[in-house]
């Protein structure tokens, strides 16, 4: 591409973005102030992903100036910059930036710094990357356990309230607070809200001597029935031939889930082991085939996954509301679990204000393909309130849309947040093999490096969890003495485009010439 043409097609999209600045100050007006500049980088963000900018790439690395590759941070005067190098190897005068407020490179890293040290309550010197960690039941009876994940380098605590009870989480409140009032240990408490469970119902099929059965065998091209009803669970029959003469059934733990699935749409089971889509429907259950199967049994209570479902499910349950009272008076941060739209954020945001929690930390969990989809308005909402950041919850998410394109999907979740100046936690099966085993596998050491780009990173439990601890903080002292970043090829963003009107009133994304 010769200069001339560099210089007319991205000063288009220059323009683009300065003449809707107007738009994006009126999009970004309840946003709270320590987010109004982060929020007008989004919007510009989404403004310049809608337009497909590979073929820019490789013609401004030639000239060796910036390829709009990184640019996440700082839009607007990257962009400006770009274009105003260009001018100036071509002999053209340069204009003053035009009169909008503008972000530079070293500015946008302080503002993720801040809002990074806000979020986690406290500055690492050591490492840009906290370290978090998922406490184990055992945590609450053993105060020694947390010691030793303090000191093997955790610097978060994460306490699942799937699992346990007021008291054993209220026993590892305890401990933390003790060691660090005893310790230069500065831990900080993370709290995860369950949200609603999408799971098959307990299945207990009757056998000899009184014993049951906790799962069904199931094949591909098998009819199986989901169903409102209190199933225990029965088994599809076959004759020998192989024809099905009785349709197995499973139970779900919630019912509404059924009034909103429809025909074709698909259903998975066990982190997408079982696949399967549905084929008819009535008010009380679905019948479904079996399309897949990596798994030739169906368990108890194994989730499952609705990527093509919009759910009419509340975020929060009753369970989650019951909790706050505690969460507000012990965690600094909050996970928000089952977040898949703005109206979600802001109902959380309301509950807080019950409980005149403004300083409590929330995490907003992108761990369905709804959520990610909507993450630009779930991000805008969220920056109403401070502080805030991000969780890409890999495994749900994976699930939902499809392996080949996690990856993908979760450096859109990084460059999106990036944008709007918000801390990332880096979470699901990070250095899972070792933590349960003691021993990593070569492909866990890889996604620790690509986790490097986010601002915290999320260990599990496991036998060997202070093992994996030391391992990763070792990788972070060596990933953070490199300064490189890796160049991406940025075509348009789907989820830039169908962000533009809702958001800024934009009907059509920029076309260059």
């Amino acid at each position: 591409m010769t200069t001339e043409s560099l210089i007319q097609n991205l000063n288009q999209i220059l323009e683009y973005i300065i003449d809707n600045d107007s738009k994006i100050d009126t999009s970004v007006a309840e946003v709270h102030p320590n987010y109004r500049l982060s929020a007008k980088n989004l919007c510009r963000y989404l403004m310049l992903r809608s337009v497909d900018l590979r073929t820019y790439h490789d013609s401004l690395s030639d000239y060796g100036i910036s390829s709009l590759a990184t640019s996440e941070g700082y839009v607007y005067s990257n962009l400006f910059n770009v274009v105003k190098n260009l001018k100036l190897i071509q002999g053209q005068p340069v204009q003053e930036p035009a009169a909008i407020e503008m972000i530079g490179y070293k500015k946008s890293k302080k503002i993720l710094k801040r809002h990074t040290r806000h979020l986690f309550k406290a500055e690492d010197k050591k490492h840009q990357v906290r370290i978090m960690v998922t406490l184990p039941n055992e945590a609450a009876h053993d105060k020694s356990m947390i010691q030793q994940l303090a000191d093997s380098g955790m610097q978060i605590a994460r306490i699942n309230l799937s699992h346990g009870n007021l008291e054993e989480w209220s026993n590892m409140v305890k401990y933390i607070k003790q060691i660090n009032k005893e310790t230069t240990h500065n831990i900080i408490i993370y709290m995860d809200l369950s949200g609603p469970k999408l799971r098959i119902a307990p299945i207990a099929i009757p056998r000899k001597k009184g014993k049951f059965k906790n799962s069904i065998s199931v094949r591909e091209g098998e009819h199986i029935c989901l169903t409102k009803t209190d199933s225990r669970g029965k088994s599809s029959k076959f004759k020998k031939h192989g024809k099905q003469t009785k349709i197995g059934e499973i139970g779900v733990l919630l019912p509404e889930i059924i009034e909103d699935i429809k025909i074709n749409h698909r259903v998975l089971f066990d982190d997408g082991m079982i696949e399967s889509v549905v084929v008819s429907k009535t008010t009380e259950a679905a019948e479904l085939l079996i399309t897949k199967c990596y798994k030739n049994k169906l368990a108890s209570e194994k989730g499952i996954n609705l990527p093509d479902t919009q759910l009419n499910l509340p975020a929060l349950t009753e369970k989650d509301i019951e909790n706050l009272p505690f969460v507000c008076g012990n965690a600094d941060i909050v996970g928000y679990s089952f977040v898949r739209t703005a109206s979600d954020v802001n109902y959380l945001h309301e509950q807080l204000k019950l409980y005149n929690a403004d300083n409590i930390g929330i995490v907003y969990k992108i761990e369905n393909k709804e959520a990610f989809e909507n993450l630009p308005f779930i991000l805008l909402e969220g920056m109403k309130r401070a502080p805030m950041g991000v969780m890409i919850a890999r495994g749900d998410l994976a699930v939902e849309i499809g392996f080949e394109r996690s990856s993908e999907v979760q450096n859109e979740i990084l460059w999106l947040c990036e944008a709007a100046h918000v801390p990332v936690i880096w979470a699901t099966q990070v250095l899972e093999n070792l933590a349960k085993t003691g021993i990593p596998t070569r492909a866990e050491i890889s996604d620790v490096v690509q986790g490097v780009h986010a601002e915290c990173i999320m260990l599990n439990k496991g036998p060997f969890i202070n093992d994996a601890i030391v391992l990763l903080k070792n990788i972070l002292t060596r990933m953070e003495a490199h300064s490189f970043k890796k160049k991406n090829a940025f075509r348009a963003l789907h989820v830039a485009q169908n962000a533009l009107h809702p958001i800024l009133g934009i009907s059509k994304p920029l076309v260059t010439d």
